[in-house]
């Protein structure tokens, strides 16, 4: 009896690892007759910048029976074989030294792919199944690695190298791959398993109390989605940390997150303390887990059907990354693992963090998301004084609209409310609806429909002045009626260059040079290295301080000299103290007052 050869089928394996070499090999049991086109995306969903992936496979061919055949490059990502009979193989190597959660990465202590950084994309059969096989690489290096998934199993066991099983190709791209020597825990949240996977040195690792701290995490959100049947949306859910010196990030999956924190910031079995780092890490986790509901199944129309071969428009990631971002923190005091009086210096830092750009007078958040391609993901040393981020921005939208609903529902409604409708009617039933084509995203403009049908209040005026607009929001006037004094505390007292400092080897550099600062208004650059301030020398030591040391004997509207190197050329400025600018909002609760100061508690 003949084997039965899948539709579509990869095989992968680690190749080279210190070549940082993955080897693939792709077999097409029925290809085109007119001839197979393949392509590697240009980007991954959830981070919105071309990568171009195709520019790592390094060497790509491709046989039928054994025998070699044409394939031709089309563009900078397709290539198209010959017509052949029979099934076709197209083999290639793929470079993998990204040391991130969006792309690909080997060497000797773990291996890490996203699909569409390895997998081309098979035109025309794109919903057939696709089966994986994961297989172990023969360096010695690699003889106690393990494999962490949330791909469902085929043949392999769970954590074992084998064949996996994929959907289609937009399954089989949404289930990053770690593989290694990782330290593993599992547990349950509202009876569905979850793994929490580290690569990476951390000794003396509490995993017990990340699983009891995660568990609590994903019971809220599981519940605040669906708070009757507590049910979660997938079977199983991965965790998969990269615990490295220095980094931070993470990008959303269909049941699985990637991951990668400092390895300082996780906690250890000798402390006890929510330090900042862990703070940090577990609200990371909570606002990637939050994405398993919004985004990965409630989408923008625009995300409905990925167009991985280009930028996918919508102005509405100020709702699906913006409003994640609100509900990350407030997760975490919800369940109980900060205080109120933590979430809001939290929240604080975050009105801070948004007034100290001039960009946000400048960009809308509905123009921050439609030019998150070019602008937000291409950040460089102008951008406080040119954009606005629609995470932090909108993370405070979130909060501003959750405030309004509340207030003019006397409590009956809230933001809550708003998110399980967007559930209910986008997103429960995404994937169910997406193998007949039938899958629905939020249009453009249909948000604020959807809050006037759940509350009964309409929000575009809203809308006008603090989405499409550049007002700043109102959160001390809609604060007040939450017993929350939230206050600028500046005094603008110091005297400052307004710039924000950055280190450079020894020396002292300029990140970013505020919009008519002291420092702009004297001719100095964001890149500029301060060699000294009225004769005396400045260096890397002072960026930690802000210059405060050197600062200190000057008054507001002070004249000073300034020497700095722009390239290697010497620069002498005479510059203008100004008054430090820096925000600095409190929000503190109000005692002794009638009103409700908490927002913990989810709306009912």
């Amino acid at each position: 009896m003949t084997k039965q050869v899948p539709a579509v089928h990869y095989s992968i394996v680690p190749h080279d690892l210190a070549a940082h070499l993955f080897q693939v090999t792709l077999t097409i049991a029925a290809p085109d007759p007119a001839g197979q086109i393949v392509s590697l995306p240009v980007w991954i969903p959830g981070s919105y910048m071309v990568r171009e992936f195709a520019r790592n496979i390094i060497r790509i061919s491709a046989t039928t029976n054994g025998k070699k055949i044409a394939l031709k490059k089309l563009n900078k990502t397709s290539w198209q074989a010959a017509p052949c009979d029979g099934a076709l193989q197209i083999s290639y190597e793929v470079y993998a030294w990204d040391l991130s959660v969006r792309a690909a990465h080997l060497d000797q202590s773990h291996g890490f792919f996203n699909g569409t950084s390895v997998f081309l994309q098979v035109h025309g059969q794109e919903h057939v199944c696709h089966e994986l096989e994961i297989q172990k690489p023969v360096d010695a290096a690699a003889k106690n690695w393990r494999v962490a998934t949330s791909l469902p199993e085929l043949k392999a066991k769970r954590y074992g190298f084998g064949s996996y099983i994929a959907t289609d190709y937009d399954d089989l791209i949404d289930h990053p791959v770690e593989m290694g020597e990782f330290a593993l825990v599992s547990f349950k949240a509202h009876g569905i398993p979850h793994d929490f996977v580290v690569t990476g040195k951390v000794p003396n690792l509490d995993l017990a109390r990340i699983a009891k701290d995660l568990q609590k995490i994903c019971e809220t959100e599981i519940a605040f989605f669906e708070p009757r049947s507590k049910q979660a949306p997938m079977s199983r859910y991965v965790f998969m940390t990269m615990a490295v010196g220095d980094g931070y990030g993470g990008l959303e999956h269909r049941a699985s997150t990637a991951l990668i924190c400092n390895r300082a910031d996780l906690p250890t079995k000798n402390d006890v303390s929510m330090s900042e780092g862990y703070r940090s890490f577990l609200a990371l986790c909570s606002h990637e887990y939050f994405h398993t509901w919004n985004v990965k199944r409630i989408k923008p129309a625009a995300f409905a059907d990925y167009d991985l071969s280009q930028e996918n428009y919508t102005s509405l990631l100020w709702l699906f990354e913006g409003f994640t971002s609100y509900y990350d923190d407030l997760i975490l005091c919800r369940c109980g693992l900060i205080e109120e009086d933590a979430y809001l210096k939290l929240i604080a830092k975050t009105i801070n963090a948004v007034q100290r750009g001039s960009g946000r007078k400048k960009q809308s958040l509905a123009d921050s998301s439609f030019d998150a391609w070019t602008k937000y993901y291409r950040q460089d040393e102008n951008s406080p004084n040119a954009i606005v981020s629609y995470y932090a921005k909108g993370s405070l939208v979130a909060l501003g609209l959750d405030l309004s609903i509340r207030a003019e529902t006397q409590g009956k409604k809230s933001l809550d409310d708003v998110m399980r409708a967007l559930w209910k009617k986008f997103g429960k039933d995404f994937y169910a609806k997406a193998s007949s084509g039938k899958q629905q995203g939020l249009g453009e403009d249909e948000f604020a429909s959807l809050v006037e049908q759940v509350t009964g209040l309409n929000i575009k005026r809203f809308i006008d002045k603090y989405i499409k607009g550049t007002e700043d929001l109102p959160l001390a006037k809609l604060y007040a009626d939450f017993a929350v004094a939230c206050v600028d505390a500046n005094s603008a007292k110091k005297a400052s260059l307004n710039v924000r400092l950055a280190k450079s080897g020894a020396d002292c550099k300029l990140a970013h040079v505020y919009e008519h600062g002291a420092a702009h208004k004297a001719g100095l650059s964001a890149g500029d290295l301060l060699v000294a301030l009225n004769g005396l020398r400045v260096t890397a030591a002072d960026v930690a301080n802000g210059l405060s040391n050197l600062l200190t004997a000057y008054s507001v509207g002070d004249t000073v000299q300034i020497h700095a190197f722009r390239r290697d050329e010497l620069l002498s400025v005479n510059l203008k103290l100004q008054a430090d600018d820096t925000p600095n909002f409190n929000l503190t609760v109000v005692e002794n007052s009638k009103k409700t100061s908490s927002l913990k508690r989810p709306s009912h």
